[in-house]
């Protein structure tokens, strides 16, 4: 059975492979655009929905894996930023606070379907303002939601986590694995 990560994620492509050695890459081509009766907290889950039966359609025989990641604060979501001062917004609202990053995942093979949402609170360290410029000089907030990445520079600025590191990186690994056991088994005989 062939699967598919629908994402173009580095940080996604190199989680699943601790799930699949072999899988291929085929990016969701969708508006990511959420209806407005869709609670905040379940938008990660309707986006990676969206993503996964986008790509489903023409490859009705292979296990879909769609995934979204969201920061939210305020009932607010954080997207990737639109540019320098867009990351210095976000960073700002975070600074000294928790925020949760919520992210959805859709499993779809044919007529089936199954999703999930997984969180994880974060919370930052008070940020100067010569801290959050010092980061966006990285480069590195530009393609992560929130204006973040946990994984790499971004680490300097968080206090504490509750709940799954990897699902902030962008792939709650060990329940994807659960998940896939349970909906697709077959799949894991790979």
């Amino acid at each position: 059975m062939r699967v598919i990560l629908a994402s173009a994620s580095p940080r996604r492509q190199e989680l699943i492979k601790y799930i699949f050695s072999d899988y291929i890459t085929l990016p969701a081509d969708i508006d990511e655009v959420i209806p407005e009766n869709i609670n905040t907290l379940a938008a990660p889950e309707y986006l990676a929905v969206q993503k996964a039966l986008s790509v489903r359609e023409n490859n009705k025989d292979s296990l879909i894996i769609g995934c979204d990641t969201c920061v939210i604060i305020d009932e607010e979501i954080f997207g990737k930023p639109k540019d320098e001062a867009d990351s210095k917004r976000m960073l700002s609202a975070l600074s000294g606070r928790i925020h949760k990053v919520i992210t959805g995942c859709c499993l779809c093979i044919g007529d089936r379907i199954c999703s999930f949402s997984e969180t994880t609170e974060v919370e930052f360290y008070p940020l100067s303002e010569s801290e959050i410029d010092e980061y966006i000089k990285t480069g590195e907030p530009s393609d992560k939601a929130g204006a973040y990445g946990i994984q790499g520079y971004g680490s300097l600025l968080i206090k504490r986590i509750n709940g799954d590191y990897f699902n902030v990186v962008g792939l709650p690994a060990a329940r994807l694995k659960r998940e896939i056991a349970k909906f697709c088994p077959e799949s894991l005989a790979l």
